[in-house]
């Protein structure tokens, strides 16, 4: 069993890469009266900001070599690291070892290196740190004796635990212990993916031979798919703003495992339309109801009029900041879940703060084109990894198969529909006019259903689907879809094309005079 007295501190090494808050830690250590030890540039900042330090090399009686690959790699230094108070002090002592209380290390920078470009292997090999990780797991292993530092948000905690209790406790050793051991595997893993990664790229193969996963956990959930069901929300590093996963919470009750996978949605398929106010509303992970507007209110509106049964309860984003005036009309409405949007405006914030159940999420600004991303969905006994499903169809990628071609009117609604279908779950049909969803069919097992379906719900809302155009996220394996929508009035369709029956599909689009157009991508969601 560890001791559990305080260990206080009188010795520490500092030796980081990231220099952010380094001179303000060392400041207040020396006002304690720590002795402070370093290498290389840190030791270099901390005499320039007029500190005491001494250099490693002066405890090892060692020169730094080989461009500083060597410097911290000596038994005065680990076993300063090691060495247990009160079982080892003879040899430590015979052999002129003298405890280190405090390392502070954060380790070279491999993953901002091999982020860039331009970055040759030679160049990443030169920044995979050695020594750093060594005397990290050294600290942290002797964490019954020895506080460990790898994160600047830490330094402050740990100086306000020097000054108020005159040394560090277990729990607060062993938690920064377990940071200290999850750093350097997540930086051990980073490593051997990326070397993985360019040998198989070499051979033609995109993916890497591991996938080291690192997350953090955020927060823990209300509860997760069902209330019986424990649940937490993990994020990776440097996760982005712009994301439902890292959205500030302005209001609202606890969030839910469901909460956060339908505001995902809701925020992935607004995204989709960049300039324009829109709205998306979503209900179990589909989208029930997509429109653009010449503002929030207009384009929430025209959303929630196509399909209101399913709103309720439902999940709002926009690709605005969020107006008071919405808000008051999204809560005169409806009952909802989650609103979320870039921003939420202080009269949005007032209107919602008089229904403390609603969760109310900033999510900051995002770019116009997101980064390269993969995406991993567990199945027993492994994960399936994938690219990231984008849409980066163009005009001329479209293929006009049917006799009659598209009216500019119909292209903009087949466009519109297109975007929407691509975060609908699959068998995905989009009912379409006028920059606004008019019924969605989604998750059937067959494709003929999410026809019949969607038009239903138009049916049901009370929506016209004279003149509407329909896209389908495949292909349309028989006609029997195209009648379907040509019954309800449909008159343009959007669809990957690819069926064995293409040609008979586009002769029923001939038959009801309708315009077809081949987009020649699948875009399944299951």
């Amino acid at each position: 069993m560890f001791d559990t007295t305080l260990a206080p501190i009188r010795r520490a090494l500092l030796s980081v890469s990231d220099k952010h808050g380094l001179l303000d830690l060392a400041r207040a250590l020396d006002a304690l009266g720590v002795e402070l030890l370093s290498t290389g540039g840190s030791a270099r900042a901390l005499r320039e900001a007029g500190l005491p330090v001494r250099e490693v090399r002066e405890i090892t009686g060692f020169p730094e070599i080989m461009g500083g690959r060597i410097k911290t790699l000596h038994p005065r230094i680990h076993g300063g690291l090691l060495g247990r108070r009160g079982t080892d002090d003879a040899v430590m002592a015979e052999h002129g070892i003298a405890p280190i209380d405090l390392l502070v290390v954060n380790l070279y920078p491999f993953e901002q290196t091999v982020a860039r470009p331009d970055c040759g292997l030679d160049e990443a090999i030169e920044n995979i740190d050695i020594g750093g990780p060594a005397m990290l797991r050294a600290a942290a292993k002797n964490h019954a004796h020895v506080a460990v530092l790898v994160d600047p948000a830490d330094y402050a905690p740990l100086i306000e635990a020097l000054r108020g209790e005159g040394g560090t406790t277990l729990a607060l050793r062993q938690r920064l212990a377990a940071k200290a051991y999850a750093h350097t595997a997540r930086y051990d893993g980073l490593i051997a993916d990326w070397l993985g990664a360019q040998v198989e790229h070499a051979r033609g193969e995109p993916f890497a031979p591991t996938l080291h996963l690192a997350l953090r956990r955020a927060y823990s959930l209300r509860y997760g798919e069902n209330p019986h069901q424990a649940g937490a929300l993990y994020l990776e590093a440097g996760a982005a703003s712009g994301v439902a996963a890292t959205a500030r919470v302005l209001g609202g009750k606890e969030l839910s495992y469901n909460n956060l996978a339908d505001a995902d949605a809701a925020l992935e398929c607004v995204k989709a339309f960049q300039r324009t106010p829109a709205c998306v509303i979503v209900k179990h992970g589909n989208p029930c109801g997509v429109a653009l507007g010449t503002d929030n209110l207009e384009a929430y509106q025209a959303a929630y009029a196509c399909d209101p049964t399913s709103a309720f309860g439902g999940i709002i984003a926009f690709n605005q900041a969020l107006d008071g005036a919405t808000a008051a009309a999204i809560l005169a409405q409806q009952f909802v879940e989650v609103v979320l949007a870039p921003e939420i405006g202080t009269d949005a914030q007032a209107a919602f703060a008089k229904k403390p159940n609603v969760r109310v999420l900033a999510t900051g600004a995002w770019p116009e084109q997101a980064p390269p991303a993969r995406e991993l969905k567990r199945v027993a006994g492994g994960y399936l990894v994938q690219d990231t499903d984008r849409d980066t169809l163009l005009l001329t990628d479209l293929k006009v198969v049917s006799r009659r071609v598209p009216s500019s009117t119909e292209l903009r609604d087949l466009l519109f529909a297109w975007h929407v279908a691509m975060y609908v779950k699959s068998n995905a049909i989009v009912y379409a006019h006028g920059g606004r969803t008019l019924g969605i069919g989604a998750g059937q097992t067959s494709r003929v259903i999410s026809t019949r379906i969607a038009a239903l719900k138009a049916q049901e809302a009370g929506l016209d689907l004279q003149g509407a155009a329909l896209a389908s996220d495949a292909f349309f394996p028989f006609r029997d879809g195209i009648d379907t929508a040509a019954a309800a009035g449909v008159k343009a369709v959007i669809q990957p094309g690819g069926s064995m029956r293409d040609a008979e599909v586009i002769a029923a689009a001939d038959e009801h005079g309708m315009t077809m157009v081949f987009t020649g991508v699948r875009h399944f969601r299951h």
